[in-house]
């Protein structure tokens, strides 16, 4: 164990200051709610880590720029003095924190052990090292049964392989026959015993969920000091186990809903319990439960339940803003709770009144890629669900080749694999497009993004390819040259001396040993759109189509295509109203179909051939009449090609467009 006490809090508390103190100099630019409640978060964050290490003037410095930024959280710009003070706050934490020592910490009375969620710079180093017993912070340890599982998987494997030995002999002394079999069955044994070894280090990396049942314990015990009302800690499913990272993160938010569940549910008094027909003693509940490769926390108290009331009256106060919840829509009352900002508490004290503990919760949620839940009963309590995965460093993850490297993309972002014809493919000078699901997202080679291979083009009508989600619903294909398969892979960082592209989260080992990079996939898809983006701004003007068809399917597909290929697209549903946007805006082509309610397509093109000033703009006409009269009649009225519907090819359809259009 480090006898530093303070390693720890030192590595959080200075990832925050620097946190803090960048957001305060950006607080002058403007109003910046948003901005005010994250400096919020990070000095509660920090306020609760210094009580863990009893560090009173540390935390009184933290509740003291509470007090500074919280009354601009839902608006207006700080002031200049307002920016001193958070800045002269930052400076004496700063001071207070550089001056600790290795000396073990003085306690204070009065002073309650408390922590919140840790930073990310905390939470590496607490994966690393478990922090000081007297922190009153869990810590994940290996279990002894673990770790015996691996030293007998490691022997058993040493046993297997002692075995080949004879056949090394065997090869020697010319008796291939015999080495080969015992060659085949010791590399099976061999294989099979090193898979155990590996699940059980992989096992090791996890750690049970009871080690944080006396710490929650503690808190809650601690809350209900403040209430003056006895309160119950029952816990259940211990024995789930996940890895250090959601250990450490799950930690700060289960305080957070704890705490809550005290301050805020159970009933303040013996007599408002009893009053309610409840025992004098309050009870929170956790139970935790393994769902696949999901843990689910649910937190429920026996108190009061949410007061909605108390939080229509909060939002009301608020100015009005777009997407408000309704009064009557309690589903929207409790998300809107979990956004932050607003407290059910009459009076402002060190553990309620700020609005911060729900919204703490959400983002720890979402910094995991979880999801948090909260249902409430007027007069039986509240409920708060939180599903994380298991681990955030073993994942799995679609496995691919490209340009001669094997890499993964986790599992979740990958909408779906494709086996693209080269003419499914958009191709637009700068950039690829394809279509998927009616919509068009870029094409990009994975290899090009990844590794910074050159692209190549495809050497076969037919190319692989991953469609990849982002964030905010955008997807990107990425062209690859095989899929290998689905597989669970162990995220490791990449060394600080090995730079690498932002797309790359990590690597791993596959199965034989080799480097296996892990993507990033919301990095991937972004690189992938701007780079779309910047093709289309680098481009030359794009030259307007009209589109004319009375099918709103058809319409839409001939609009992406050409859009795709960097045109701009205008549309009419009758050959009438194209008539009439021909005439007060320029087009550079018309694309119409022949079969439409009153004037078809064929008497379209022959009104703008007789008007002079249309009689030059080319028109294709594009139908599912494949007559030869037809052809020809479309020809004669003056369209410059005739497309049948049933024989449509997009790579066609762009190529002639190119050529009338320039």
């Amino acid at each position: 164990m480090s006898q530093d006490r303070y390693k720890y809090f030192r590595i959080e508390a200075r990832d925050i200051l620097d946190q803090l103190g960048r957001g305060a100099l950006e607080l002058e630019r403007g109003p910046a709610p948003d901005a005010i409640a994250g400096l919020l978060r990070l000095a509660h964050t920090l306020k609760g880590a210094a009580r863990v290490v009893r560090q009173r003037e540390i935390a009184d410095d933290a509740h003291a720029l509470e007090d500074v930024l919280a009354p601009y959280r839902e608006g207006g710009t700080v002031p200049r003095d307002g920016v001193d003070q958070v800045l002269a706050l930052v400076d004496d934490i700063g001071r207070r924190v550089a001056q600790l020592g290795a000396a073990a910490p003085v306690s204070e009375p009065g002073d309650t052990p408390a922590s919140d969620t840790a930073t990310t710079a905390a939470i590496a180093a607490a994966a690393a090292e478990p922090l000081p017993a007297d922190a009153s912070r869990a810590g994940p340890r290996p279990a002894m049964e673990d770790l015996d599982a691996l030293l007998a998987g490691v022997f058993e494997a040493q046993v297997r392989l002692g075995g080949l030995r004879p056949a090394l002999v065997e090869l020697e002394e010319g008796r291939p026959s015999a080495a080969l079999r015992r060659l085949s069955t010791g590399v099976e044994q061999l294989d099979r015993e090193l898979r155990q070894v590996r699940e059980a280090a992989e096992r090791m990396r996890l750690t049970p969920v009871g080690g944080l049942f006396t710490y929650l314990a503690r808190a809650v015990r601690d809350a209900a000091a403040s209430i003056e009302t006895p309160v119950g800690f029952a816990p259940s499913g211990g024995d789930v186990r996940v890895d250090a990272v959601v250990f450490n993160v799950v930690q700060g938010a289960l305080l957070h809903v704890v705490r809550n569940a005290v301050t805020h549910g159970i009933e303040p008094s013996l007599a408002a319990r009893a009053a309610a027909g409840k025992p004098a003693e309050g009870v929170v509940a956790l139970a935790v439960r393994q769902r696949g490769r999901l843990a689910v926390f649910t937190c429920t108290d026996d108190g009061r339940g949410i007061d909605l009331d108390a939080v229509r009256q909060r939002l009301a106060r608020r100015p009005a803003a777009a997407g408000a919840p309704r009064p009557d829509d309690a589903e929207a009352l409790l998300q809107a709770l979990l956004r932050g900002g607003i407290s059910t508490s009459a009076a402002l004290t060190d553990l309620a009144g700020r609005g911060i503990g729900l919204d703490a919760v959400r983002e720890a949620a979402e910094r995991l890629g979880g999801r948090v839940a909260l249902r409430t009963h007027a007069g039986h309590g509240t409920t708060v669900e939180l599903t994380v995965p298991l681990s955030v460093a073993s994942l799995p993850a679609l496995v691919v080749e490209t340009a001669g490297r094997t890499v993964a993309i986790p599992l979740d972002a990958v909408a779906r694999t494709l086996r693209l014809e080269r003419e499914a493919i958009v191709r637009a000078e700068q950039h690829d497009t394809v279509l998927v699901d009616g919509r068009a997202i870029p094409l990009a080679p994975l290899a090009r993004l990844t590794i910074g291979a050159a692209a190549a083009g495809p050497a076969s009508p037919r190319m692989s390819a991953v469609v990849v989600r982002g964030r905010d619903g955008d997807a990107a294909a990425f062209s690859v040259d095989r899929v290998v398969g689905v597989g669970s892979v162990l995220l490791r960082p990449l060394p600080a001396y090995a730079p690498a592209r932002r797309v790359i989260a990590g690597a791993a080992l596959d199965a034989v040993g080799e480097p296996l990079l892990i993507l990033d996939p919301e990095p991937l898809v972004e690189e992938a759109r701007q780079a779309s983006r910047s093709a289309d701004d680098a481009a030359p003007a794009r030259p307007p189509i009209l589109v004319v068809d009375d099918s709103l399917t058809t319409r839409m597909l001939e609009q992406s295509i050409l859009e795709s290929a960097g045109y701009d697209v205008d549309t009419a549903t009758s050959a009438e109203e194209a008539l009439d946007k021909a005439r007060t805006a320029r087009y550079a082509l018309f694309l119409v179909d022949v079969e439409m309610p009153g004037m078809d397509g064929f008497g379209f093109v022959e009104r703008i051939r007789a008007d002079s000033a249309l009689a030059q703009v080319p028109a294709i006409l594009v139908t599912s009449r494949s007559a030869p009269e037809d052809r020809q009649r479309g020809l004669a009225v003056g369209a410059q090609a005739y497309i049948v519907k049933s024989e449509f090819d997009q790579g066609v359809l762009l190529d002639r467009i190119r050529v009338l259009v320039g």
